[in-house]
């Protein structure tokens, strides 16, 4: 995985007043921290921070850092959190985790399944328990994804994470050996929504009474 670039200036003023004037003007409040690290407050393009993250996630890419002023002006980091407006979906604020390109990280790494399975095609359903895996490796060689080959599981069949193929140089921890995925068998999954449906009506029906209640009342 390659270091995005994208420049950053030292911000000299905080609060809303100014983040709202940054914000007028493209820009975004950000932070960058780390491990021993002062944090340091910084603004960024929020035209140019999105083009980065264009065709992927925010939380697996990993950027070069080029901030103006800065005592060290190249730092690599990735993207701790990303703050958006509830509404409007703006851009509000940017957390950066600072890094070290040789020490290994931990990461969020998003589950695919490739061929095809038999237990699907005899009218099972595929169910994710897990999306996502969370690895440990080198900032560099974060993979865009975990590839599971599901062409050999029939309807009951699961993959937990100690079966996970993973390439070379990524962990996983394992000391739960959790289920990845499973193939749902065509009763269960009706029994599965039929629980809900009955769920469900019992939810409205206590609605209902608790509506009636009130009324009487």
């Amino acid at each position: 995985m390659e270091l995005l670039q994208i420049n950053a200036n030292i911000r000299e003023s905080v609060g809303n007043g100014p983040a709202r004037a940054m914000r007028r003007q493209g820009n975004v409040p950000a932070v960058l921290y780390g491990p021993g690290k002062e944090p340091v407050a910084l603004t960024i393009s929020a035209y140019e921070f999105e083009q980065a993250l264009k065709g992927g996630k925010a939380l697996q890419t990993m950027f070069s850092l080029t901030i103006q002023g800065g005592k060290t002006p190249n730092r690599s980091a990735m993207v701790k959190e990303v703050q958006t407006h509830p509404m409007s979906r703006e851009l509000m604020h940017v957390d950066f985790y600072e890094i070290a390109m040789d020490r290994k990280i931990w990461v969020n790494v998003p589950v695919v399944t490739t061929g095809k399975a038999p237990g699907v095609e005899a009218g099972g359903m595929l169910q994710f328990v897990r999306r996502e895996l969370e690895v440990q490796c080198l900032p560099l060689e974060v993979p865009e994804a975990i590839e599971i080959d599901i062409s050999a599981l029939e309807i009951g069949d699961s993959i937990h994470v100690d079966a996970v193929v993973l390439p070379a140089n990524i962990e996983v921890p394992t000391d739960v050996n959790f289920t990845v995925l499973t193939i749902l068998s065509p009763k269960a999954e009706e029994e599965a929504e039929e629980v809900e449906g009955e769920v469900e009506g019992e939810i409205e029906a206590e609605a209902s009474e608790g509506e009636e209640t009130d009324q009487e009342g």
